[in-house]
């Protein structure tokens, strides 16, 4: 029986293999070490996570995961040093080539895909785990959310009793994860002045998670998120350890709100727009806190924070225009940026690119589930792109929007030159694709200089 293969030869062969995929300009160097690693040796991920002396925080979610992520990591990094997956590369294979990068590094940020959780969690036992949401996903990978909500289940009943376990107790399906954990530190919004009327035909978790009555809403703030309660049977929303209170949105230039704990109050001044970014600071707030941030420290972290790639993200393109990416993946997620860019100003330009590659999730339905028609109503110009283009124009078409102001433009540099023609010096253009699409057209502003690719790290 041949001898083991020592980690340290296997962690050399595989950031070779990261670095020549790197020199080749291909981003999935930031994938292609771990999955070496994980193919020659699975445990080796256990020994390297047992190597950070602070152990690791995990973060999951359907909406909201890099960003929530990565505003931890704006809070915690000028404490300590950290091992982040800032690229989003966030399955097993992912988190192995954040851990191969790890040199003197003391504590693991992690964000793992839903249906990664498990398995990652098991591997690392993490000293702490943020549950940010459950929205409806990529049916075709995923399933319903129950089944997702059964292996959050499980990762949680594995949790050691020293992990500290956040979650968004907004959520319903999310909150009861914790319900009969001790020490579950439980977040949410509490503004009712920012709730909508009543939840949207598109909201996922409508039904008592006791007894499966419809739940009453006291506020419904993004997709089924907010206070609810059941009528039937008095399951409802668990008291909040950590709120977000009196919150101001300023249009397109970011948002505002008391950041309410046991210990105090700090105003947290954001640099990102919308509802859907107040509860992804929320929850990077309550994680930094569980991981031992003060107040101020987090209130100084988000207050620096700019954007997360592909996430709200400005990029100058020449001629003082700007190009601005929102990443949509599914029905809440969508909603919530029209929304912000509704009440921000809705544009008359848009690019809008629908794939259905497997990382976007193959069924494309869910575009009829969101409200595109309050952007739709201000449109002068639609650019069509993607895959799946033409499927996307015909939305628009019984959307509302007259079809001479929708052009198709599958090849998405041919759309983005499309969009930027139209758009005046000065002016930005939205862009609303989804995930390959975004890696994709991310990649064509990197060729063309006006941005690092998604892989690179910011110079020093």
């Amino acid at each position: 029986m041949r001898p083991p293969v020592p980690l340290s030869v296997e962690a050399a062969a595989a950031r070779a293999a990261g670095r020549l995929s790197r020199l080749a300009g291909r981003g999935g160097g930031t994938t292609l070490p771990g999955k070496l690693l994980w193919k020659l040796d699975p445990g080796a991920v256990d020994r390297l996570g047992e190597r950070l002396p602070r152990g690791s925080a995990l973060v999951s979610a359907t909406n909201g995961k890099t960003t929530t992520a990565a505003m931890a990591e704006a809070v915690l990094a000028p404490r300590v040093r950290l091992a982040h997956n800032d690229s989003g590369a966030n399955l097993v294979s992912g988190v192995a080539s954040a851990l191969l990068e790890a040199d003197g590094a003391e504590l693991g940020l992690f964000e793992v895909d839903e249906a990664a959780l498990a398995e990652v969690a098991s591997r690392l036992r993490p000293r702490a785990v943020c549950l940010g949401n459950l929205f409806r996903d990529q049916l075709d990978r995923y399933g319903e959310l129950e089944h997702v909500a059964e292996g959050w289940r499980d990762a949680v009943a594995r949790l050691d009793e020293s992990s500290a376990l956040v979650v968004n107790a907004d959520d319903p399906l999310v909150a009861e994860l914790g319900r009969d954990r001790v020490g579950t530190v439980r977040f949410g919004l509490d503004d009712p002045r920012h709730a909508r009327p009543a939840l949207q035909h598109a909201a996922d978790s409508k039904y008592c998670v006791v007894c499966g009555a419809p739940y009453d809403y006291a506020a419904a703030y993004v997709g089924h998120l907010g206070d609810y309660r059941c009528p039937s049977c008095g399951h409802a929303r668990p008291p909040l350890d950590l709120a977000a209170r009196e919150l101001e949105l300023h249009g397109l230039d970011g948002s505002s709100f008391d950041l309410v704990a046991p210990e105090g109050t700090r105003r947290i001044e954001l640099g990102l727009p919308g509802l859907y970014n107040v509860y992804n600071a929320l929850a990077a707030a309550s994680l930094s806190r569980a991981l031992g941030a003060s107040l101020d420290e987090i209130a100084a972290g988000l207050g620096s924070f700019g954007a997360a790639f592909g996430r709200f993200e400005r990029i100058p393109v020449g001629d003082g225009r700007t190009v601005l990416i929102l990443l949509i993946k599914n029905p809440a997620g969508a909603n919530e940026a029209i929304r912000t860019l509704v009440d921000g100003g809705a544009p008359s330009t848009a690019l809008i690119a629908l794939n259905d590659g497997i990382a976007d999730g193959r069924d494309v339905s869910w575009i009829w589930d969101v409200d595109f028609e309050p952007l739709a109503a201000g449109l002068e110009h639609l650019v069509a792109s993607g895959d799946r283009a033409a499927e996307l124009a015909l939305r628009f078409k019984y959307g509302g929007l007259d079809e001479r102001a929708i052009e198709l433009a599958p090849g998405l540099e041919q759309a983005l030159d499309r969009g930027l023609a139209l758009t005046p010096p000065g002016g930005e253009l939205v862009i609303l694709p989804t995930y390959t699409a975004m890696l994709e057209l991310r990649h064509v502003v990197a060729g063309r200089g006006y941005a690092r690719n998604y892989w690179e790290k910011a110079p020093a």
